[in-house]
């Protein structure tokens, strides 16, 4: 069964809702392919940003292995990454990002935040990435959504006017706390309590949005998404305001009997 189990429309946000995490991570995996594809049939390069969370597993192995993508026209881009973690740390978003996808494909690039071989200090690195982002446009994002409703790591509440591209951010407890539910701490205390991440603003320039949010911790973040008003108090929301952005959902994120 390829077809959602419900679809709607929120302002500009498409929602659908697949059985489980697999399906649903193979349809966002779908899309983003034919996002990258329809991409490289208009221009000579592609630029897209990864979050990097178990969330996207599905999403990604899909990618990963879709056909017809010249992977060296596409330059890769990391969306946060912690400050404090060791280089060669397995919890680094960088270390998700290579096992889940840069190691699988042959980017034209991949550039990480925080590039371990220059050795640079948050302000920095802020400094570098901006320029980065500002250098040419992206084309997509592939993106989940927190416990908390933050996109990238932009706890609630956020000002959606920030002009700042990226940032240093205090990362909330219940932030936090989800990384050690996703199994990436051992306890809350091992988390950081400071990352470095693209901003909203960052994320809602790019020309397509792929969000893909499965599992029963992210329900009341979702629900949120999509229901009451556009809102820093629940950053996705924002979501919502963007033209050629899609929410993917399953039977255990999103409240079926609403």
């Amino acid at each position: 069964m390829n077809e959602p189990i419900r679809s709607f429309q929120v302002d500009q946000l498409k929602v659908e809702v697949y059985p489980d995490r697999q399906r649903l991570g193979a349809a966002a995996g779908r899309r983003a392919a034919e996002k990258i594809r329809a991409a490289l049939a208009a221009q000579d390069e592609v630029r897209v940003i990864f979050a990097a969370a178990p969330s996207q597993n599905e999403t990604l192995e899909t990618l990963s292995q879709a056909p017809g993508i010249d992977w060296s026209r596409v330059v890769g881009l990391h969306m946060d990454e912690y400050i404090g973690l060791a280089p060669d740390s397995p919890q680094r978003f960088s270390r998700y990002l290579y096992d889940h996808l840069v190691s699988k494909v042959s980017f034209k690039n991949f550039l990480y935040l925080d590039d371990t071989r220059l050795a640079l200090g948050p302000e920095d690195i802020i400094k570098r990435y901006t320029e980065i982002l500002s250098a040419a446009p992206v084309d997509l994002v592939c993106m989940g959504i927190g416990e908390n409703g933050h996109i990238a790591f932009n706890d609630p509440p956020v000002d959606f006017s920030d002009p700042r591209l990226v940032k240093v951010v205090d990362l909330d407890d219940v932030c936090r706390q989800q990384q050690v539910n996703d199994g990436c701490f051992p306890e809350f205390g091992a988390v950081p309590k400071q990352a470095v991440s693209l901003s909203v603003t960052a994320l809602m320039n790019a020309k397509s949005l792929v969000c893909a949010v499965p599992a029963a911790t992210k329900r009341a973040a979702v629900m949120r998404t999509v229901s009451g008003g556009i809102s820093g108090e629940c950053p996705a929301t924002v979501l919502r305001r963007h033209a050629d952005a899609v929410l993917y959902a399953d039977a255990d994120s999103f409240d079926l009997d609403r």
